[in-house]
Parts: C-alpha cells; structure tokens; sequence
C-alpha cells in the first residue's frame, strides 16, 4: 500500500505541473506567442511527440516544468540579440537574451513574448500558479464537501468530574475540586447536545463560544440520549481555559478566564458546506503563506534534523521525496478507503496551493519576477506617455538574470538541503 500512495502521489504531481503550464500555454497560444515545446519534468527526455509548431514530452525527473515561449527577453540596446562581453554579468545576460531568440523563424517577429503589451505577458505569467490554485480549491471543496474532514463535534466523548484550571495540565482531581457543571447536570458520554441555553448547536465552534459566554449562568442544556431529548440544567462555572484565535483555533499556552462546562467532545468525519469550506480554504491560504515568510527561520533546525540528528518537526519544510513518502504512509494507516483518499488529495491540493503562492514571488527566474518586469514596464511606459516623454520601450528583462541566477542558486541549495532532509530525518504521520 506504501507504494500505491507514492504512486498515486506522483500522479498528482506530474497531473499539477502539466496543469500549471496548459495555463501559460493556453494564453501564450491566445495571444499568438509560438511554443516550441511544452514539457513536464526535466533533465533527458522520456518521451515526446510533435504536434503542430509544439513539442509535448515528459522529462525523467519530476520536479517541475516549463514552455518554451520565443521572445522572453528583448532584443539589446543597439538591437542585436547577442553580444559578447569579458564580463561574466553581461555574459549572463546576452546568454539569456540569445536562448531566448535561438528559435526565431522567419515571420516570428510578431510572435515573440516581449512584443506582447504587459497586461497580456501578466495574464499569461499569472495563469500558471493560478491553474494551480483552481486545482487548490478544487480538490479541497470534493475533499471538504464531498469526504467531510475530522473536527470535533457536539457529541460528549468524556465528562469532567471536577473544574480544573486548563493551565495546570493535569487530568485528575484533587481534594477541594468543585464539581463539574456537566458532571453536577447529569451530562453522559455519548450524549449529543442539540441546543444550549435556547439556541440550536450543530457546530462545536458555536457550542463552544457559548459556553465560554455563559460563565456563572444556569443555563437549560438539551440532549439526544437513546433517541429521546432530555433537558438538563447546568450552571456554568467560571474557569481558566485556553485561548483562541480569531479563526477559532486554539493558541498554545495561553488562558482567558471564560465560561466552563467540563466535557470533552467526540471527533468525527463531518461534511462541510460551501461556506464553512471558503472560510477554511481562506484560514489555509493565510497558514500557506505564513509558512513561505518563515522558511529562512526554519533552515537552522533543517539543518540540524539532517545533520546532527536533531528532532524533525511537524511543520518542518517538505519537498517531493517527503511529500511522495507521506503520500505512501496515507495508504498503509488504518483508516477507512474514502479517509486515505481524502487525505491523498488534500496533500495534492496542499501542494498546488504551495506552488501558486510559492510562484507569485516577485522573484526571478519565478512567474512572479515576470510579472513584476511586465507591471514595472507598464509603469514607466504609461509614466512616460503622462509626462509626455519618449516611449522607454519594453523593459529588458534579461539584465536581471545574474539577480535570477542567485536566486536560483539559493532555491537549489534549499532543494537539496530538503531532500537530504527527507531522506534522513523525514517527516512522519504514523
């Protein structure tokens, strides 16, 4: 089964990059740009067949993709599309500009990249990383609404017997305890609460922010018991719990004094609607993008965990080998079929999301340091047309290529430390 999830994994990865370049392909071509080829994967090509003016193939290693589009950068300032120079900046820059232009044929002078106006080099830049994030959404509305996640629900999975300060971390009770509110109202393991001081529950979130509302209140607690409902009263007492968030998501180590009832609530698989499914979607983007800002503070302990033996955390950063072994661990847990499949394609979905906002860096050699160049271009063209200046003509791109070349540099670098990592010391879920 191990390997079925690492297959099925890699499925969804070549799946997602070939989605995320139909995306650049599919405007490149709208707006008469020539691809000579569309490719899935790097390194020797595996397998490849012409069609049209295009060649589509897959390349042997799977860690990403690309399209061939003629005229990414423009031609130099005195027109020439190469020169060379001693300078090892300015080599790289002719270099790129003379890629760029390797495959010009007679009539592509009006179907080269740069000659496009910024707004459509943005929308066919842009398109990649947002198939990715369609994908995203996708796979996590059928996993969301059509699966059901596991959340806590309004059933009682245990009942308290005494009110305990949550910031003390302990589960026993001590001589002095008061009483429980759920245990002093008659509350049992395996009721669930239908309605709490007159209003419906069917979510924990709203069961639990009333309680915590309703500290020194008697309040009338209605529960399905053996198929009856039966109405109990419980005054709430006043306690230290744990804090949350504005998302409703516990915060580690802090209390608030609030309301307390003295139960703990069963989990289960529970479908969502689309509107619990949005905000959910909307808290991950935000996590998502939280973790990008603080993966140069996460390096020292990748370091360690590859190194020196160090503890490899939850959240630690992940590449494909990792992503591909959890995606095989999925399929050896003892779970349900449909939950193995769930969780299989919320790791796809997390990866899509990773890959657009990981993109629309405005980084090169990143979609989004292309888009940054055609936004800049725009400026300063429609700048100049305000000022009543001569048109600056496209912005030349390729100069930022010994920029692109270290930051290339650094991403590779950090792939390699990632996938050391994943080897040695990965992440695990069982």
């Amino acid at each position: 089964m191990m390997i079925l999830g690492i297959v099925v994994f890699v499925l969804g990865l070549l799946f997602s990059i070939a989605w995320h370049e139909l995306g650049h392909f599919t405007f490149a071509k709208l707006f008469g740009i020539r691809v000579p080829q569309f490719m899935v994967g790097f390194g020797p090509t595996v397998f490849s067949r012409k069609k049209g003016e295009t060649e589509y193939g897959v390349k042997a290693i799977p860690m990403g993709g690309y399209i061939r589009m003629i005229g990414m950068f423009p031609p130099g300032e005195d027109g020439r599309i190469s020169t060379r120079s001693t300078s090892p900046w300015r080599t790289m820059i002719e270099d790129a500009r003379s890629a760029s232009m390797e495959e010009i044929q007679p009539g592509d002078e009006t179907r080269m990249m740069y000659t496009r106006k910024p707004w459509k080099r943005v929308i066919i830049m842009a398109a990649g990383p947002v198939q990715n994030l369609i994908l995203a959404a996708v796979l996590f509305l059928t996993v969301l609404m059509g699966f059901g996640i596991s959340q806590q629900t309004t059933t009682v999975s245990s009942v308290s017997q005494c009110v305990i300060n949550q910031s003390e971390n302990r589960d026993t009770c001590k001589t002095g305890d008061e009483p429980s509110p759920a245990a002093a109202a008659g509350l049992k393991a395996g009721d669930k609460i239908v309605s709490f001081d007159g209003v419906r529950t069917e979510k924990w979130d709203s069961l639990s922010d009333l309680i915590r509302a309703s500290a020194d209140k008697t309040v009338p607690i209605v529960v399905q018991r053996d198929g009856k409902e039966v109405t109990l009263q419980a005054k709430i007492a006043e306690n230290q719990v744990a804090k949350k968030d504005s998302s409703g998501q516990i915060v580690q180590g802090e209390y608030v004094t609030a309301g307390f009832l003295g139960f703990s609530a069963a989990t289960g698989i529970v479908q969502q609607d689309f509107g619990d499914s949005v905000t959910w979607m909307g808290d991950r983007v935000g996590e998502a993008a939280d973790s990008i800002v603080a993966l140069p503070g996460k390096i020292p302990a990748l370091w360690d965990a590859a190194f020196d033996g160090g503890k490899r955390e939850a959240d630690s950063p992940m590449g494909v080998v990792g992503a591909a072994r959890v995606g095989g661990e999925i399929f050896t847990l003892d779970i349900p079929p449909s939950q193995q499949l769930a969780m299989a394609l919320m790791l796809v979905a997390g990866f899509n999301l990773s890959l657009f906002l990981f993109n629309m860096l405005p980084l090169l050699p990143l979609d989004g340091g292309h888009i940054a160049g055609a936004l800049w271009e725009s400026l300063r063209r429609n700048l100049a047309k305000l000022l009543r200046r001569p048109d600056p003509g496209p912005f030349d791109v390729a100069k930022l290529m010994p920029l692109a070349y270290v930051v290339a540099g650094v991403f590779i670098c950090f792939t390699i430390l990632v996938l050391i990592a994943d080897v040695v010391n990965p992440v695990k879920i069982s």
